[in-house]
């Protein structure tokens, strides 16, 4: 039987493939991402103060699925024909075409409308590039390193805190965002948690505020009308989630995202689609959680499909928000009811992230090494 192909190795897709290699008698499994790790992305943060080492977070796929049945496959899909029943990558310069008897598409959003001159915090390189940058100006003889970071979601409240304990007094960290809060979809509770860990960290916060230009020297804001210039030495950008250009232009995508019904299922019966790229009713948000969710019950309905049995609907449940809060500190609504933190939510956080690593085997490397480093 032609290969179940799944297109992206985040969390729905790396997830979907290992559901579906430990089901019983299913078709070969193709996993088919552009890099060559896995990237655990709500511990990205952790990577830029040195709390975690880049093996725990980000592990090569080839030596996660070693002892699996799924194939990995580095390249870029350039093509996916849904009346054919194939996509075409690219490899090393090499074009190929791969036939599916069912596919799924998880490839992940990209950080839409980013100004040039302003930093991204997606991936690893992301990281990487940001904290070169950083080491230059620490290692300057500047008193003052000047951050600004646009967008006031969980993704700049958590840059922000971990960029404050990074720089210390030498830090001035400013959050823009336009709207009239900051993490406006997160629970009560931890927004009055990370708001008090900015202030603790003299985080500047403008609200209501627009990021209108990137520059050489700074960044121009609009506040009630009027454009101020602001001096600083990074910009960093994190407002928003798109769906690739690519992907908008399928024949079973809206031009926007890829509509899927209950069962995850495209117009097309034999595609799925997960994650920041699937309009699902309701909407759902984009976050790790979802997709992990979502990879599961992808497993079961195209095992079902296999086997001729009734399809599962997806049903999404939240299990809460955990949000890092600095070095040491974390802010954990669970169920987003009940509040977990300080050092205890830290802690917490830390250890359901690592129950929530792909396989077992690596989860237990990192216990270890947990172990390892409380007896140092």
């Amino acid at each position: 039987m032609k290969p179940i192909v799944i297109v992206g190795g985040g969390f729905g897709g790396l997830y979907t493939a290992l559901s579906l290699a430990r089901l019983p008698a299913v078709p070969p499994i193709v996993l088919i991402d552009r890099n060559d790790r896995f990237l655990f992305t709500p511990l990205l943060y952790e990577l830029l103060t040195g709390e975690v080492e880049e093996w725990e977070i980000a592990p090569r796929f080839r030596d996660l699925l070693a002892d699996t049945p799924i194939e990995f496959r580095l390249g870029n899909v350039t093509q996916v024909d849904v009346e054919g029943k194939y996509v075409q990558m690219v490899s090393e310069g090499m074009i190929t075409q791969l036939e599916y008897s069912y596919l799924v598409l998880a490839v992940g959003g990209v950080t839409p409308n980013v100004p040039g001159g302003a930093l991204t915090f997606r991936t690893l390189g992301d990281c990487y590039r940001l904290d070169s940058k950083l080491r230059e100006l620490e290692n300057s003889d500047r008193d003052r390193i000047r951050v600004v970071i646009a967008g006031g979601g969980t993704s700049g409240v958590e840059l922000a805190c971990k960029l404050a304990d990074r720089l210390g007094e030498r830090g001035r960290i400013r959050i823009v965002d336009r709207n009239d809060r900051l993490m406006a979809r997160s629970p009560a509770i931890n927004r009055r948690l990370a708001l008090r860990e900015l202030e603790e960290r003299s985080v500047w916060i403008d609200l209501r505020t627009s990021v209108v230009a990137v520059k050489a020297e700074g960044v121009s804001l609009q506040v009630n009308g009027h454009t101020e210039d602001l001096p600083t030495d990074i910009v960093l950008w994190t407002v928003g989630t798109a769906v690739p250009s690519w992907v908008q232009e399928l024949p079973i995508s809206n031009g926007h995202k890829i509509p899927v019904n209950a069962y995850l299922q495209c117009s097309a019966p034999e595609v799925f689609a997960l994650g920041d790229i699937s309009q699902f009713s309701p909407p759902l948000p984009a976050t790790a959680q979802v997709a992990i969710q979502q990879a599961q019950y992808c497993a079961w309905n195209i095992f079902h499909l296999l086997r001729g049995y009734p399809l599962l609907p997806f049903t999404y449940v939240p299990l809460g928000e955990m949000v890092s809060l600095g070095t040491d500190r974390a802010a954990a609504a669970l169920f987003n009811r009940f509040p977990v933190n300080g050092n205890l939510g830290y802690w917490l956080r830390r250890l359901v992230y690592v129950g929530r690593m792909p396989t077992l085997n690596h989860q237990l490397r990192i216990f270890v090494h947990y172990l390892s480093t409380l007896n140092r």
